[in-house]
């Protein structure tokens, strides 16, 4: 690979990250281990070809280009989280995959401008994903972590709001999210 296609897949995968939290490769990887797929299965339930799951991965593209295509995404990380936590069997994954496969999306803009999908509300693993994607769009956990530490003599519950959704795991995010909801 040649300096200038080595620097457009760099700039790629930083979009990814922008865009998605982290590069796509590193997000199909962990589907692919997680639900026990291999790329073209997982091409298939996407939605996308081979050859583009491919490109993605690679950084040879950076953007899903379908909107449902990106909540078949967000659904196989939800699912993901629910195999690992023993609330999902195998056989019930398999299940879940084909109707993920068979959704056509659905994701709509509310007139308050809050995302939802038709089949009701947001799940709050997605709702937490969403504020984890934001901030890490916005700073790296190290500089996250600086600004806690900056705000925490004063500001404590921010402080451990960027903490937990800035640079925690997911879980831990839901964890905190449910318990300040009431």
């Amino acid at each position: 690979m040649d300096a200038v296609q080595q620097e457009s897949t760099a700039r790629a995968r930083e979009l990814q990250r922008s865009w998605y939290g982290e590069p796509l490769g590193a997000l199909f990887r962990r589907l692919i281990d997680d639900l026990g797929l291999n790329q073209a299965r997982l091409a298939a339930v996407l939605g996308l070809s081979a050859p583009m799951l491919s490109q993605l991965m690679s950084g040879q593209r950076a953007k899903i280009g379908n909107p449902a295509v990106v909540q078949r995404v967000q659904a196989l990380q939800d699912l993901a989280g629910q195999v690992a936590d023993g609330s999902v069997s195998a056989g019930e994954a398999t299940d879940r995959m084909a109707e993920i496969k068979k959704s056509q999306g659905g994701s709509v803009l509310t007139s308050t401008g809050q995302t939802t999908n038709t089949s009701g509300a947001p799940t709050v693993r997605r709702v937490v994903r969403e504020i984890q994607s934001l901030l890490r769009s916005v700073a790296g956990a190290g500089d996250i972590i600086d600004a806690a530490d900056t705000l925490a003599a004063t500001q404590p519950e921010l402080a451990e709001f960027l903490r937990v959704y800035g640079a925690g795991r997911t879980a831990e995010a839901v964890a905190h999210y449910e318990a300040h909801q009431s």
